[in-house]
């Protein structure tokens, strides 16, 4: 449950890294490119991390017994929200048949795409104590 969100974490900030560099190439597209047909893969991986996000972190929160819990469910609408609206904009921008590096940037500026790692920055953040002691416990 706890490595479903990790993993889901790292496919998200490896896109975002990755698209960094790519907006600072200065491409008109990706068409004929490796680095384009990276990209995509990144946009995809990207994509299948925002779909159930929320519901993965409900499961972690869940399983951890996160208190208050209220607290905890409104926030993972919050992030819900910036997911579904990131993801969007990630699927829209996937869909192109050229990608520039300026349509990148672009998508990197998105206050959605901003918000929605600030959220995972934050939730990761709050979980990293109960991830540590999930793992240096003694197996049964």
């Amino acid at each position: 449950m706890l490595s479903d969100v990790r993993e889901r974490c790292h496919a998200i900030e490896e896109c975002y890294e990755f698209m960094l560099a790519y907006a600072g190439k200065g491409l008109p597209g990706d068409d004929g490119t490796g680095s384009g047909g990276e990209l995509r893969a990144q946009l995809r991986r990207a994509a299948n991390a925002l779909a159930g996000l929320s519901a993965a972190y409900q499961a972690a929160v869940e399983t951890l017994d996160l208190q208050p819990a209220e607290r905890y469910r409104a926030f993972l609408t919050l992030l819900d929200r910036d997911a579904t609206d990131s993801l969007t904009a990630i699927e829209m921008v996937a869909s192109l048949p050229s990608i520039s590096s300026q349509v990148i940037d672009n998508l990197n500026a998105l206050i959605h795409l901003r918000a929605l790692l600030t959220d995972v920055f934050l939730i990761d953040e709050i979980l990293r104590p109960q991830r540590i002691a999930m793992n240096s416990q003694p197996a049964s």
